[in-house]
């Protein structure tokens, strides 16, 4: 199972159907824009993790999300630390850059997607976090589960979401290639 399989699989259909609400599209459209969003974070953070500096703080900051529950949370709270955890991965101009984008895939406001992108960011934490600690992870032991987690996107989305962290990043250096194979990624 993938990392956004699990979160879609904790948010369950009535999770869904909030987000859908917040989006005002079907649940169908929201599983793919949700599916993004959480591809546009983990590709984020690997792309951070592809140096070394940035693989320890997060390898760091995970610690700080192993007890966390965001599926279960207060919004205010969540809000607060997604806000963070985005300003870290994107920046501030490049979570507006990344709304902007998956607000014309989801065919919704930009800034209901700028409330949605603070939500999920702590799940992606969340989940990335036990299951760093689960398997004892190093920092660039995580570098490497990031790229595989991108990696198992669908190629439609996948193809997006790198077009989006170019857009917001800059083509990664070097440049890895698109066709890659599709690794299972296994939680």
């Amino acid at each position: 199972m993938t990392l956004t399989d699990e979160i879609l699989d904790r948010l369950g259909d009535p999770g869904l159907e909030q987000f859908a609400g917040m989006l005002g599209t079907c649940t169908a459209t929201t599983r793919t824009v949700l599916q993004v969003v959480t591809g546009t974070i983990v590709g984020g953070m690997a792309r951070n993790a592809d140096d070394p500096d940035g693989a320890e703080a997060l390898r760091g900051a995970l610690e700080d999300h192993v007890d966390a529950d965001p599926f279960n949370g207060d919004i205010a709270s969540l809000t607060r630390d997604g806000q963070s955890i985005l300003g870290h991965v994107l920046g501030a101009q490049g979570t507006e850059q990344a709304a902007a984008e998956l607000s014309r895939l989801a065919g919704a406001d930009p800034a209901a997607l700028m409330k949605i992108l603070p939500l999920v960011a702590p799940m992606v934490m969340s989940v990335l976090a036990c299951h760093v600690a689960e398997h004892d992870m190093e920092a660039r032991d995580v570098a490497d589960v990031l790229h595989r987690e991108q990696a198992a996107l669908p190629l439609r989305l996948t193809d997006f979401v790198e077009a989006l962290l170019d857009g917001v990043y800059g083509p990664p250096a070097p440049l890895r290639a698109r066709t890659r194979p599709r690794p299972q990624v296994d939680w």
